[in-house]
């Protein structure tokens, strides 16, 4: 039997849309206020889920305790007051839109899990704007 286990996560960050290769122009064009060179930020949130049997014996997919660590250590941690485009490696070369962001997430949790679990991430970038990635 197979369930679903979620957890919600909170960050707060900044990133500014644009590619380096594109003029200011372009980049304006394309990404309109999201281009601002003095960034802007969200309030995003997070849903973690992960799916799997149910342990015999704890009774548990996943301890939501360790999915919340998992989540901390490797979101949280990494991504919360920070300015993404400058202080998150991920983002070095790598557009921070909330479709990239999203993967660069599943991949962190997903390296952390047990590979029998399958995971679904949603991202909040705003209450009206969100998108999920499970790995396909």
């Amino acid at each position: 039997m197979r369930v679903t286990v979620s957890r919600r996560a909170h960050f707060n960050a900044a990133h500014r849309l644009y590619r380096k290769d594109w003029s200011f122009e372009k980049n304006d064009e394309i990404f309109g206020k999201c281009n601002n060179p003095n960034f802007h930020g969200h309030n995003y949130e997070l849903i973690a889920s992960v799916t799997g049997e149910i342990d015999k014996e704890t009774g548990y997919v996943i301890d939501v305790k360790i999915l919340k660590d998992i989540i901390k250590a490797e979101v949280e941690d990494a991504f919360d007051h920070k300015n993404l485009n400058v202080e998150v490696p991920e983002f070095k070369d790598m557009n921070p839109t909330a479709e990239n962001i999203v993967v660069v997430i599943y991949n962190k949790i997903k390296n952390k899990l047990n590979p029998d679990f399958d995971l679904e991430v949603t991202l909040y970038e705003t209450p009206r704007n969100f998108v999920s990635y499970s790995g396909e």
